[in-house]
C-alpha cells in the first residue's frame, strides 16, 4: 500500500510530494546558498586532513620557534584568519573546529530525533496513559533552561566530546516527541491506517510503514533546525570550558581563548565566531526552505 501520494502532470510525469518539494527549494535562493555553505563546510571538515596541516600548520601545537616570530599575528596571505597567542594559525583551528560542531550538531540531533520519534509514537498512537505520563515528562524537561539543564547533566557525567552528545541529544527529545505527537494524530485517523489495521498490520508496522511517512516532513524541518541549536549549544559549552578538552579546536573555546585579545587581536574571536553564525544562519535557512518546500498547500506554486 502505498501512503504518500502522487500526482500526474499535464504532461504524463509523475509528481510525489518530495519530488514537488525538491523543484520549490531549488528555487529558494536562500535556502540553496545554504545548502551550498553547508556542503562546502562538511567536505572542507571531512578532508582537512588531507591538505590543512601541510598548508597551514600543526593546528593543536606549535613549536618554540613559531610562537616567538608567529604570535598574534593578523591576517594576511600567509594566514587568512591570523594566528593565535601561541603562534597557531587560526583558519587550520577553525576548519578543525568545524569537525567537532558538525559531528555533535548532526549526531546529538540524531540521538534526540530517534529518541523523540519513540516517545512521540507511543504518547499519539496509543493515547490515554501513554500520552499523559510522556507528555507531563516532557513537560518537566521543557520546564527547565535548555542551556542550563544541559550544563547541569554535564556537570554530573562529566566533561568530553562524548559527553556532549549524550548530555545534548538525550535533553532534546520532547520537542521532536511533541511535534511528531501532532504529525501522528493529524493522520492516524485516516482510511489507509484504519485498512491497514483492519489487515491485520502490528502496530509497529502501522506506525513504521503508513504513519511515519506521511509525517516525516515536519520532523525533517524541525532536525534540520536543531542541528543548529545543537552547534550553539556545544559552543557555549566549550566556552565555558564544559565541551572539548584542549587543545582540541573548539569554535566555543576559541571565542573564550581570544576574548582576553579582543583590543589587541581581534581576530581570534571574530573568526571562530562568523564561522559559528554562517553555520547556523545556513542551516536555519535551509529549515526554513524545507519548511516552506514541504508545505503541501504549496505543491502547485
Amino acid at each position: 500500500m502505498h501512503t504518500v501520494a502522487k500526482a500526474t502532470t499535464g504532461d504524463g510525469a509523475s509528481r510525489t510530494l518530495w519530488g514537488d518539494a525538491w523543484k520549490r527549494l531549488r528555487r529558494n535562493k536562500l535556502a540553496v546558498i545554504a545548502v551550498i555553505w553547508i556542503v562546502f563546510v562538511a567536505i572542507v571538515a571531512l578532508t582537512c586532513d588531507l591538505w590543512a596541516q601541510q598548508l597551514l600548520g600543526d593546528p593543536l601545537y606549535a613549536s618554540t620557534a613559531e610562537m616567538s616570530k608567529n604570535t598574534l599575528l593578523a591576517p594576511s596571505l600567509e594566514h587568512p584568519f591570523g594566528t593565535d597567542v601561541t603562534g597557531r594559525d587560526i583558519l587550520c583551528r577553525v576548519i578543525y573546529g568545524s569537525r567537532i560542531s558538525l559531528s555533535v550538531g548532526i549526531i546529538a540531533t540524531a540521538i534526540s530525533t530517534v529518541i523523540g520519534l519513540v516517545m512521540g509514537a507511543l504518547a499519539a498512537y496509543y493515547g490515554g496513559i501513554f500520552d499523559t505520563i510522556i507528555m507531563r515528562l516532557a513537560d518537566i524537561f521543557l520546564a527547565f533552561p535548555y542551556t542550563l539543564f544541559v550544563i547541569a547533566m554535564i556537570a554530573v557525567i562529566g566533561n568530553g566530546i562524548q559527553n556532549v552528545f549524550i548530555a545534548i541529544g538525550i535533553l532534546g527529545w520532547p520537542s521532536i516527541a511533541r511535534v511528531f505527537r501532532s504529525a501522528i494524530l493529524s493522520v492516524k485517523e485516516n482510511d489507509y491506517v484504519d485498512a491497514a489495521r483492519s489487515m491485520g498490520a502490528s502496530d509497529v508496522r502501522i506506525v513504521a510503514r503508513h504513519i511515519f511517512p506521511n509525517s516525516v516532513a515536519s520532523i525533517v524541518v524541525y532536525a534540520t533546525m536543531n542541528i543548529g541549536s545543537a552547534i550553539l549549544t556545544e559552543a557555549a559549552l566549550s566556552y565555558l570550558g564544559m565541551g572539548v578538552t584542549p587543545p582540541q579546536p573548539s569554535w566555543g573555546a576559541m571565542i573564550q581563548e581570544g576574548q582576553t585579545f579582543l583590543t589587541t587581536a581581534p581576530w581570534m574571536m571574530i573568526m571562530p565566531g562568523l564561522a559559528i553564525l554562517t553555520t547556523v544562519l545556513a542551516f536555519t535557512l535551509l529549515g526554513d526552505g524545507l519548511r516552506d518546500a514541504l508545505d503541501v498547500k504549496m505543491k502547485d506554486a
